[in-house]
């Protein structure tokens, strides 16, 4: 028998939209997994899909240090990260040590929508 698949979301502000719009287009598979999210990224993707989805702090108040002690602690399998390139973040510091235990973990990290498909593609073949 697989194993649940658990996935952590975050998105920042001018990719919340394109977040909705992928968890929309495979909410059959992401039904199935344990959802994770930074505040207001879980808020909206639960309004607007109606997934269930576990929320911690948003992510300039530690939020991306919660979601990066539960990858520390294994208990994520991949994080999709859709992070604004354009825009300066006051919690940088934060946003690179959530990808670089992401890296140090070997998890499964997507920073856009098209590699967010690779990891349900992953994830798929593991679990659920």
């Amino acid at each position: 028998m697989k194993k649940q698949a658990r996935l952590a979301l975050v998105a920042h502000d001018k990719c919340k939209e394109d977040m909705v719009s992928w968890c929309r287009a495979n909410k059959e598979f992401l039904g199935q997994c344990e959802l994770w999210a930074t505040g207001n990224t879980g808020r909206v993707v639960t309004d607007e899909t109606g997934l269930t989805v576990s929320r911690v702090s948003s992510g300039p108040k530690g939020g991306d240090m919660e979601i990066g002690a539960k990858i520390v602690k294994g208990q994520l399998d991949g994080l999709i990260f859709l992070w604004d390139p354009l825009s300066p973040q006051p919690h940088d510091p934060d946003i690179k040590a959530l990808l670089r235990v992401a890296a140090l973990k070997n998890i499964l990290v997507a920073t856009n929508i098209r590699t967010a498909g690779s990891i349900i593609a992953e994830l798929s073949r593991h679990h659920v």
